[in-house]
């Protein structure tokens, strides 16, 4: 299929908070007003539960698109196909058939942490982590599986089917059992043998799964369409065009940030964080402490995530009773860099990478009474940089002078001070691209490249806004600091 100004991409990114869709032109560009966000929310509760009913985000997902198609206007015409991205580790049970049975459970629910302990003592770690790209962890559906089994095995015990969330969604819209999945939406489940392509032999046998009780498996390319009457009728633009299968949210940030080859690492502080590198390498090697998912039938992603970013900003915010974060940065450039005497474990959702530990909590040392609110900000603010340096050290090693790193996410873009900060503590040159919705972008992105309208990923990549260089006195500084930190960590949690 050949570029034209007609043609136009409806991009649709179910992220953990809200669902954004919008329209994107062959540049994979945005259509000034011709998008749309409906917020939606999961379900948290003391125990670890972090959930949300299947129906609530399939409602959400079909306003986001009723109301693009609306503001679209006559444009909606020019739609070619459908792109799509999650929010990454989702998982449900469905009946024979199809109705769920449970709520859709997300990365951050952390009630599976003791069946993830007794999972790894049955295992090789070390061989199933190169396997799958992942550490066994409360994040991934293995340990997931057996906590359901463990608590409610009459739920159980009645699951025809496990799927995340897009390929629930997609049986809805086209009113099919027997959709796919993306090898990408199946790396995060932490099941997917990256290097044969098929759901672990092993992690099966020992979750009492079997393959025909999970989706197929696909590359994102692979399209589906003819929508289900009642989707046909209310969407008639859309009934048969294809809607190419969803990837993680986290490889479509990459892409859209223009972060797709080993020269480019993307940095992205939204509701959570991460920091990841597109290799296009048969299966590289994962450093212990961060994880390796496909993307498609080649290509890797390479990096760490971290429960910490909007989540602790959001928390620190309202416990600490301050303004929102970019009315501070004036105040916070003022404080002299790790000058509170306070070293901070932030891991307030827990830890991810690097040590994926199921029982870290937030820790702030060194408190005094004459410890400020903005001081126990910075430190926190502070503390998540040092995890990135960490990340990064394991990720591009001594080639990280040579890197770009590109940031992404609301929650960093709102202050000028942690993009700074974030330069320091990494010691190199962050950029900041003048688009603003990555992730959407991206699933358009792979949709144009799945159409055959981009020869590769790179076609088109956004211009940068701003850059941040480090300051080499504050990189010395924030290097001592980052060690106090992990010599916190150890105190506290061990060698992860």
């Amino acid at each position: 299929m050949s570029a034209s100004n007609k043609t136009k991409i409806l991009a649709i990114d179910i992220g953990s908070s809200a669902v954004k869709a919008g329209l994107f032109d062959a540049t994979a560009t945005p259509v000034a007003g011709a998008s749309a966000l409906v917020p939606h929310k999961q379900d948290v509760a003391s125990d670890g539960t972090v959930e949300e009913p299947v129906g609530r985000i399939l409602d959400a997902v079909d306003r986001a698109v009723d109301q693009v198609l609306e503001r679209a206007g006559a444009e909606a015409a020019d739609i070619a196909a459908v792109g799509m991205d999650v929010m990454a580790s989702t998982i449900l049970g469905v009946d024979d058939d199809g109705a769920p049975l449970t709520p859709v459970y997300t990365y951050a629910d952390t009630r599976c942490a003791e069946d993830v302990e007794r999972l790894k003592r049955r295992l090789d770690v070390d061989a199933a982590y190169q396997r799958t790209g992942v550490m066994q962890h409360t994040s991934y559906v293995p340990g997931r599986v057996l906590w359901l089994q463990r608590t409610a095995p009459d739920i159980a015990g009645r699951v025809a089917r496990w799927l995340d969330a897009s390929t629930f969604i997609y049986t809805r819209w086209f009113g099919k059992a027997d959709v796919p999945c993306s090898y990408s939406v199946a790396s995060w489940s932490g099941l997917l043998d990256r290097h044969r392509l098929e759901w672990d032999a092993e992690l099966l046998r020992e979750t009492g799964l079997t393959a025909a009780k999970l989706p197929a498996l696909k590359p994102y390319s692979h399209s589906l369409s003819g929508l289900t009457g009642a989707y046909a009728t209310r969407w008639p633009r859309l009934a048969n065009i294809p809607f190419f299968l969803a990837v993680g949210d986290g490889a479509a940030v990459n892409v859209g940030a223009g972060c797709a080859g080993p020269s480019a690492v993307a940095l992205t502080v939204g509701t959570t964080s991460a920091m990841r590198m597109l290799r296009w390498d048969a299966s590289p090697d994962v450093p212990r402490g961060l994880w390796a998912y496909r993307l498609g039938e080649r290509g890797t992603l390479l990096g760490g995530a971290f429960s910490e970013g909007g989540l602790l900003i959001d928390w620190a915010l309202k416990t600490l009773r301050l303004p929102p974060l970019d009315r501070l940065d004036e105040a916070l450039s003022q404080l002299p860099p790790d000058g509170h005497g306070l070293t901070v474990l932030p891991f307030l959702a827990g830890e991810r990478a690097t040590g994926w530990s199921n029982r870290a909590t937030g820790v702030f040392e060194g408190l005094r009474a004459s410890t400020t609110p903005l001081e126990m900000l910075q430190a926190a603010l502070e503390a998540v940089t040092y995890r990135f340096a960490t990340v990064a050290g394991l990720l591009v090693g001594s080639s990280l002078p040579k890197i770009r790193f590109v940031a992404s996410g609301g929650a960093i873009r709102r202050s000028k001070w942690w993009l700074q900060t974030m330069a320091d503590s990494l010691g190199a040159t962050i950029s900041v691209s003048s688009e603003e919705q990555e992730t959407s972008r991206g699933a358009a992105v792979l949709a144009l490249h799945s159409l055959g309208v981009w020869d590769g990923l790179d076609t088109h990549v956004p211009e940068v806004r701003d850059l941040y260089h480090p300051r080499p006195e504050r990189v010395e500084q924030n290097l001592a600091a980052g060690e106090r930190q992990k010599d916190l960590y150890t105190r506290v949690l061990g060698d992860g």
